[in-house]
C-alpha cells in the first residue's frame, strides 16, 4: 500500500520526508489547492532527502484552463524542476468545456521526458471521469489523483471502486480529497485501491501532522 503526502510548504514537507510516507507531493498555497512551488526549495529538499518528490505544475490557483503565457510557463518549469532533480509532476489542463486538453497535457507529458506524470483532481471536473481516464492512459500519464468526481474520496468511492476495476491495470488510481486515518481503511476496503494521497493536516493545524502520517500508514 502506497500513501503519498501533499506539502504545501516547506516545513510541511520536511516532516513528511522524515516520516514513512511512501512520496510527496510538493507545492505551494494550501488555500488554492497547490500551485507551483519555489524552485530552490526543491533544490534544497534534493540535497537533504532521498524520497521521491513530485513537483506541482500548476502557476495559477482557480481553474485548470491557462493563458498562453501561463502555458509557457509551465512548459519552462518542467525544465527548471527537471534539473533540479524532481522525481516526477503533477499537473493536467482542461479546455473551455472542461474536459482533458489533448495537446497541451500532451506537451508536457513530452516535455517530462520520462519523467511520471500525475494528472491531478482537475479530472473531478470534467463531465465523464472514466472516459476521461481512458484519454489521460492514451497520453501516457502514470497516476491519476482524483475523488472519484465528488467533492471527497469518501462521496465518490462507488466511482473509484469502478475507476480502479476499469483502468486499474493500466494507470495507478491515486484515492485523494478528504482522506484521513479515521476513514483509510474504508475506502481502500470499498474501492480496492493500493494508492492514497492525504495533506496529513488535522483540523486547526497548519502543516503536516508526523502522528497522522504514521495512523494513516498503519491503518492501510
Amino acid at each position: 500500500m502506497f500513501l503519498e503526502i501533499a506539502t504545501f510548504d516547506i516545513t510541511s514537507a520536511e516532516i513528511a520526508l522524515n516520516s514513512i510516507a511512501d512520496r510527496i507531493e510538493f507545492c505551494a498555497d494550501i488555500n488554492s489547492g497547490g500551485i507551483t512551488p519555489d524552485l530552490e526549495e526543491l533544490r534544497y529538499l534534493k540535497e537533504k532527502y532521498s524520497k521521491p518528490i513530485h513537483v506541482m505544475i500548476r502557476p495559477v490557483g482557480g481553474g485548470f484552463m491557462y493563458s498562453d503565457g501561463e502555458f509557457i510557463r509551465m512548459q519552462r518549469d518542467i525544465i527548471e524542476f527537471t534539473k533540479a532533480k524532481a522525481d516526477g509532476f503533477v499537473f493536467g489542463i482542461l479546455d473551455e468545456n472542461q474536459e482533458i486538453d489533448y495537446e497541451k497535457n500532451k506537451l508536457l507529458v513530452d516535455l517530462a521526458n520520462g519523467k511520471p506524470c500525475v494528472f491531478h483532481r482537475a479530472i473531478d471536473r470534467t463531465k465523464n471521469i472514466f472516459k476521461s481516464s481512458e484519454k489521460l492512459i492514451e497520453l501516457g500519464f502514470r497516476e491519476i489523483l482524483t475523488s472519484g468526481g465528488e467533492n471527497s474520496a469518501m462521496e465518490g468511492k462507488e466511482n473509484l471502486k469502478k475507476l480502479i476495476e476499469n483502468c486499474g491495470d493500466d494507470i495507478k488510481i491515486l484515492i485523494g480529497g478528504g482522506v484521513r486515518s479515521n476513514n483509510i481503511s474504508e475506502l481502500k476496503n470499498v474501492t480496492g485501491g493500493k494508492y492514497f494521497h492525504s495533506s496529513a493536516v488535522l483540523p486547526y493545524e497548519s502543516f503536516a501532522n508526523a502522528e497522522e502520517i504514521k495512523r494513516l500508514k498503519v491503518n492501510l
